[in-house]
């Protein structure tokens, strides 16, 4: 097995609790879009959010209430829209720097990838969430200032978490071979594309007992970060 020099990891369901995201972020974020669109929508990221979601959704034209349904029915769908993203995480950044919202990560996971970071290795994360989104949950996090521990930030922008071909960018923008490199997820869609792309891939199952790992069909499993950092990085 070659040595593992650099993790990437997912946010949802592995560093972070599906709650948090479905429960706090995302309804937090609609219940001020109108308002934020309308306080803001002369700002220039605003604006050009609000002409990129135009295009995409074929109303070129329309105006700003229009534009704010299409924006939550896109909310309603849970559509991974580039400008709904960007708009959501500038909500969210003022929510941060109000103290009104702290991202929520697992115990185990900032305390391994502390641990990891301290070992000198590489670290990185792969969400859906916009690399602002990903930057405020672990920069403004309940367990401290997080961000300082990766090196890099990759969105949907890479390419879709479901194709080979993202993690294959991801390797090659981090200068590495892809079989260096780990990719921790809850989501086997995606912890099949990262295999198939060469990647070293580890699945993370919350409802599994936190010091579970068991050797699956198509990748090991387990309940946390600590017996994956038994499992690769004992020294």
């Amino acid at each position: 097995m070659t040595t593992v020099r650099a993790v990437v990891t997912d946010i949802e369901g592995t560093t972070t609790p599906l709650a948090f995201v479905h429960e706090v972020l995302f309804p937090y974020a609609r219940a001020r879009l109108v308002r934020f669109v309308t306080e803001n929508e002369a700002d220039g990221q605003v604006a050009a959010a609000l002409a990129a979601a135009r295009e995409l959704g074929g109303i070129e034209g329309a105006d700003t209430d229009a534009t704010v349904r299409l924006l939550l029915s896109w909310l309603d769908e849970d559509r991974k829209a580039g400008p709904l993203k960007l708009l959501q995480g500038l909500i969210w950044r003022k929510g941060y720097e109000e103290g009104v919202l702290k991202g929520e990560v697992y115990e185990d996971a900032a305390a391994v990838l502390r641990r990891w970071h301290d070992r000198g290795l590489r670290l990185f994360v792969y969400s859906s969430g916009s690399e602002e989104a990903q930057r405020l949950i672990f920069g403004c996090s309940d367990k401290g200032d997080l961000a300082p521990l990766f090196e890099g930030f990759f969105d949907t922008r890479i390419g879709a978490k479901t194709e080979s071909s993202s993690y294959r960018a991801i390797a090659e923008t981090a200068g590495l071979d892809a079989g260096a490199m780990l990719f921790l997820s809850d989501h086997a869609g995606e912890i099949a594309a990262a295999r198939e792309a060469g990647m070293q891939v580890v699945q993370i199952d919350r409802a599994l007992k936190r010091d579970s790992w068991s050797e699956g069909a198509g990748a090991p499993v387990a309940g946390s970060f600590d017996p994956v950092d038994r499992r690769f990085f004992a020294e």
